[in-house]
């Protein structure tokens, strides 16, 4: 068997854990061909494993206060929990069918799982699963063991890194390996380590205060406030005194001294949400308190209090725009653009990555919630690929929670989704007069974008699942398929598959 020897500098580098559970991962799939793997490691804590790094497709999901019980009752809690309790490898077949297979946040058919060992003790599990039926053997078993015995010194390593910061680490954070959402991963990485403000901006619901939180939270400052002052919700003749403090006597109803958010938030973190609100008089006071640390509380004769603040604003704003109609200080904007994080819109990387994250949102409703729904439906899954979400993440997540309420079932169904994102139900048009409601005709779509409406993402799919079955062979996907492979080449491009060469697809 081929010695493994991991020499990245990642997994040397145990302040950065992330970095170094991703490494792994993916030389788990890299060595087996997978597509789905996970790293679960044993929280002393929580007693159960914490799924601290979920790769799904090209989809990254960190879910490092995610538990899960190694048994529930008198039975094993899904392979995982077997494979952590027995302290041996596990290959599961065909999960319907295995006594130990419980579904996480999809369903998968085949699943091989070794334990993490340190000083012969299991610490973890390191997994993969594949959505065909016999995808793994023995020798699957031997890379992933291998991967494991080498990596269980750093992952161990990392592990006491975690429990001596209190759990400190990222927050749940879902990533999409789209361009987009690599650079602002990559700027949360550089940014984190300094004090520098930064401006987050995006759409509503792109998540601007997740990754201002996970800035924080990765910074030297995560022991001390994060402070969140959202300038929209707060009247324009208070906000002065809410950011900056009062003394008592200032204005009527003034009738004592009140800490500013600066003062509380000293040490720490200052998130400002909706900066692009913020009045114009009060962005030189801000300005100043950025500039220099100095903060004059409301009718205050007194010397300026100095304060240690980061900055972190957040807009959905165009601030550049406001600057040049001087609705927004010009000064105070190119202090705050030093790092500017630009978060994508969820329907730019919704085709490759939303499945999971409805799933992973399911899940957290139906905790919440305390309901017995588990699944998504195919069609629920086709409606949600077909809506735009102008809402974003924060749409998604909110269609989730409203479909585990609506649903009378274990598994939510399109009925179950928001109207807006459901379509219309098959009963009659509404009547008026007795007489069917007559649609506008703009509003009618053609057959043939309905069909491409919800064909697409079902059809892509299929296709990537193909792919796997067929190990990235295309013509021998374009056989199983039953068309030649020029078409197949043709239908892998109209979906955005990427080129593919050779009768081998091209990553």
């Amino acid at each position: 068997m081929l010695r493994m020897d991991i020499t990245d500098e990642a997994l040397h580098d145990t302040s950065d854990i992330e970095s170094l559970e991703r490494r792994i991962v993916e030389l788990a799939l890299e060595r087996t061909g997978a597509r789905h793997g996970a790293i679960l490691l044993w929280d002393e804590e929580a007693q159960g494993l914490a799924i601290h790094f979920h790769v799904a497709g090209n989809l990254i999901v960190t879910l490092p206060n995610e538990v899960v019980p190694v048994r529930r009752g008198d039975r094993y809690n899904g392979i995982a929990g077997f494979v952590y309790a027995t302290n041996e490898p596990y290959v599961c077949d065909h999960g319907p069918t295995d006594p130990y297979y419980a579904t996480y946040y999809f369903d998968v058919v085949s699943i091989a799982a070794v334990p993490i060992r340190y000083q012969g003790r299991p610490i973890g599990v390191l997994s993969i699963s594949s959505r065909r039926r016999d995808a793994y053997d023995e020798e699957t078993v031997a890379q992933l063991t291998e991967i494991a015995d080498s990596s269980a010194m750093f992952l161990r390593r990392a592990q006491l890194f975690r429990a001596t910061q209190g759990n400190k680490g990222r927050p749940f954070l879902i990533k999409g390996l789209s361009p987009a959402w690599l650079e602002v991963e990559r700027r949360i990485e550089k940014v984190s380590a300094t004090n520098a403000s930064v401006l987050v901006v995006g759409e509503s619901g792109t998540g601007k205060e997740l990754v201002s939180n996970a800035i924080h939270f990765n910074s030297r400052r995560a022991d001390a406030p994060l402070v969140t002052v959202n300038c929209a919700a707060i009247p324009e003749m208070l906000l002065e005194s809410v950011l900056f403090g009062h003394v008592k006597g200032a204005f009527t109803g003034a009738s004592a001294d009140k800490k500013g958010e600066f003062v509380k938030a000293d040490g720490g973190t200052l998130f400002l949400d909706e900066l692009g609100e913020l009045p114009v008089p009060l962005q030189a006071k801000l300005l100043r308190a950025v500039e220099y640390g100095e903060i004059q509380p409301v009718g205050s004769n007194a010397a300026p209090l100095t304060v240690d603040v980061r900055l972190i604003a957040a807009t959905n704003r165009d601030l550049p725009d406001m600057v040049s109609r001087h609705e927004f200080r010009d000064d105070l904007y190119y202090r705050l653009s030093v790092m500017t994080m630009e978060l994508p819109p969820l329907r730019t990387y919704k085709d490759d990555n939303l499945e999971v994250m409805a799933k992973v949102f399911l899940k957290q409703s139906a905790e919440r919630h305390d309901s017995s729904v588990r699944r998504i439906s195919p069609e629920a899954v086709a409606r949600l690929l077909g809506h735009d979400f102008p809402g974003n993440v924060r749409e998604l997540k909110n269609a989730m929670e409203h479909a585990v309420i609506m649903a009378t079932g274990d598994t939510v169904e399109a009925t179950d989704l928001p109207k807006h994102i459901a379509g219309p139900a098959d009963a009659a048009a509404p009547m008026a007069h007795g007489a069917p409601k007559a649609r506008p005709q703009e509003a009618r779509p053609t057959l043939a974008e309905l069909r491409e409406k919800w064909l697409a993402p079902l059809e892509k799919r299929y296709l990537e699942g193909l792919l796997e079955e067929c190990r990235g062979n295309v013509r021998a996907a374009a056989k199983r398929a039953g068309m030649n492979p020029v078409t197949m080449y043709r239908l892998l491009e109209k979906r955005g598959m990427g080129r593919r060469r050779g009768g081998i697809a091209e990553a």
